[in-house]
């Protein structure tokens, strides 16, 4: 059931699996923001650690999808009443006005944009791997899911949803929008875990990805890409 009896202003959702861990953290940080009147929708891709459970007091609504981050961002935005969709990873937190500033940003035209990154973790390496991907950003005009994509659902549509594919699909829809317009990209940050590096090793995890970037590049598959990524 719907929290909020009008037509919110946007509609943040969230992908997730087997995220016990760091789940209630993440959607009660959003507290404020669903006091504002944003819609909060978890999208689970087959949890075997009770995540929906856990997400089930945070949220507007908790729903079973399809596993694979693209297709249950889809399914989210399938059932957001926003005109505004953003979306988060589980393991990322919002600057506080988040909300705010991304209606600034549309009220100034802009039909999608990202935040900035900062990446916690141990390993120092992490604040030049931001600092690279927000730049980068820039330069390029191609926004990562770790930087909060967040567009208009008229945008989104216009652009296919995500790519029905199980890696790089924030780097194609970031192609297709870009097409249309430049992303907004804000200077504030969100602040999203560094696990995914330090697990695999800073430097490893930073060679794989440009690697698999190039090779996306030339035209290798997404499902190729996943089995290296693996």
């Amino acid at each position: 059931m719907a929290r909020h009896p009008v037509t919110p202003p946007l509609s943040i959702i969230v992908p997730a699996r087997n995220e016990a861990a760091g789940i209630v953290a993440t959607l009660s940080a959003l507290a404020p923001l669903r006091a504002r009147g944003a819609e909060l929708i978890v999208v689970d891709g087959g949890s075997e650690d009770g995540t929906p459970a856990l997400a089930g007091a945070w949220a507007d609504q908790v729903v079973a999808g399809s596993r694979g981050r693209a297709r249950q961002m889809n399914a989210g935005a399938a059932l957001a009443r926003a005109p505004v969709l953003l979306f988060l990873h589980a393991d990322t937190c919002l600057p506080d006005a988040a909300d705010g500033l991304i209606q600034a940003a549309i009220a100034q035209g802009a039909g999608w944009g990202r935040f900035d990154v900062r990446i916690t973790g141990r390993a120092r390496m992490l604040r030049v791997v931001a600092v690279m991907m927000n730049l980068r950003s820039r330069l390029t005009g191609i926004a990562t899911g770790d930087q909060a994509i967040f567009v208009t659902r008229i945008a989104f549509e216009r652009a296919g949803c995500f790519p029905d594919q199980p890696l790089m699909e924030d780097i194609e829809l970031s192609r297709r929008l870009r097409q249309h317009a430049p992303p907004a990209c804000l200077h504030d940050r969100v602040v999203t875990s560094g696990r995914r590096w330090e697990q695999r090793g800073v430097w490893h995890t930073i060679w794989l990805m440009w690697r698999l970037r190039w090779r996306y590049w030339r035209g290798v598959s997404p499902q190729v890409l996943a089995e290296a990524y693996r």
